[in-house]
């Protein structure tokens, strides 16, 4: 079976590490990659949002599964497109991917089909927004509607802040066309935390819990990213906190997916804010998470090919996801001044010098004159199993000095349980 992977970070490198692994599959394309993916797949130099280069390069090389990892060609109907040429695809249709393209779409479906979540109003227009900040406490939260990298969501304070986040976001277009509408949500307080499941269109079957680390530097303090540590399982999942999103997020957001008419075949990411055993929605990201897929995927014992393939077919069951027993860790490797301005193009050094125990899962780096450089603002995620978190993580923090890169930056207390 011929694999086409579509994206170039850490996320697409763990997607075509663990296809690697299926007897199932004969090549596996990515398009673009990057240097870690290009010693297991063919790199392939398309943009993930040259969406219909994506399909002429599918429907040319007899492409037999094409897997989206990020989330612009989903939201821009890549899916749609490829099934329209009856190539099986592993990601949701564009109608799905709308759950994560806009906030207020998703915030609607969670309020019609009655899924916990933080109250909210949405706003086109600047002073209408203003106004409605007096219907919100503080602290409270305002985001971007549409995609802004993870980063278009901020924790205002006091109402001046909130003022000029409205002002940033809508006036000044800090996150571009994603800011013509906003949402203003209450804050919810609690512990963050991370579920990926596999949706087949009947069903929707969690995967191992997951914790992803947002802010910049060490006890939450600096910017929010797209991630900088996560680490499976995470402890917070009792079982009376399984069967309270069993049934009254899960069950509920399947029904109505179904409702919509909304083939859903991939993977639903919910993040979930949980205090006292109950838990409310945050967002829902219609993908793998990065950096939640990397410890993840590593869990599982299953072949990642036949999951897909059943999701697509409609047939996917529970018992299909066998996993390990062991606890996974990965930390990331930035470039300094992330999540803002920061240099690319510096080499990257002590690569070759780990074990099995470790596997470093490139994110933003490419090849040049045959030197591994820095390439985005997220760089390395190196990730580790472990009988137990702190085992894993020693793992990862004990040897983390041997990668190098001009200004590298990283938390140390990623699991630090």
């Amino acid at each position: 079976m011929k694999i086409l992977v579509v994206g170039s970070g850490a996320r697409e490198h763990a997607i075509c590490w663990k296809l690697n692994q299926s007897s199932r599959v004969s090549e596996i394309f990515c398009a673009p990659g990057n240097a870690g993916i290009s010693q297991i797949a063919k790199c392939i130099s398309i943009s993930a949002d040259s969406l219909n280069e994506l399909v002429d390069f599918s429907v040319s090389n007899s492409v037999d599964l094409v897997v989206i990892g990020p989330e612009g060609p989903l939201v821009g109907g890549l899916a749609d497109m490829l099934t329209e040429k009856n190539i099986k695809v592993f990601g949701p249709c564009k109608k799905g991917a709308k759950l994560e393209g806009s906030k207020s779409f998703s915030k609607d479906f969670m309020k019609k089909y009655n899924i916990p979540t933080a109250k909210y109003e949405s706003y086109t227009d600047f002073n209408e927004a203003l106004k409605g900040l007096e219907k919100f406490n503080l602290p409270l939260v305002v985001k971007a509607d549409g995609l802004a990298a993870g980063k278009g969501v901020l924790i205002c304070q006091t109402k001046q802040e909130a003022e000029d986040a409205i002002n940033s976001i809508m006036t000044e277009k800090q996150f571009g066309d994603a800011g013509s509408k906003i949402v203003v949500e209450e804050f919810l307080e609690g512990t963050e935390a991370s579920l990926l499941c596999f949706v087949d269109g009947k069903s929707i079957i969690p995967m191992e819990s997951a914790r992803d680390y947002k802010k910049a530097y060490d006890c939450d303090m600096g910017l929010n990213t797209g991630g900088m540590g996560c680490f499976s399982p995470n402890n917070i999942y009792t079982e009376e906190l399984k069967k309270y999103i069993s049934e009254n997020i899960l069950e509920k957001t399947l029904h109505g997916l179904k409702n919509e008419n909304i083939d859903f075949k991939g993977v639903l990411f919910i993040g979930l804010m949980v205090n006292n055993n109950e838990a409310k929605v945050l967002e829902y990201n219609t993908r793998f998470g990065d950096p939640e897929t990397e410890v993840v995927l590593p869990r599982l014992k299953s072949d990642l090919a036949a999951v897909m393939l059943k999701c697509i077919d409609g047939n996917l069951k529970e018992e299909d996801l066998q996993w390990y027993k062991e606890s996974c860790v990965t930390v990331v490797l930035a470039s300094g001044g992330y999540p803002e301005s920061y240099e690319k193009g510096k080499e990257v050094t002590g690569l070759t010098d780990f074990g099995g125990d470790i596997i470093v899962f490139h994110g933003g780096t490419k090849l040049k004159d045959g030197k591994v450089v820095t390439d985005g603002g997220r760089v390395l995620a190196v990730t580790a199993m472990g009988q137990t978190l702190k085992e894993a993580r020693e793992k990862i923090y004990g040897n983390i000095s041997r990668i190098h890169f001009e200004k590298m930056q990283f938390r140390k207390d990623i699991a630090d349980q």
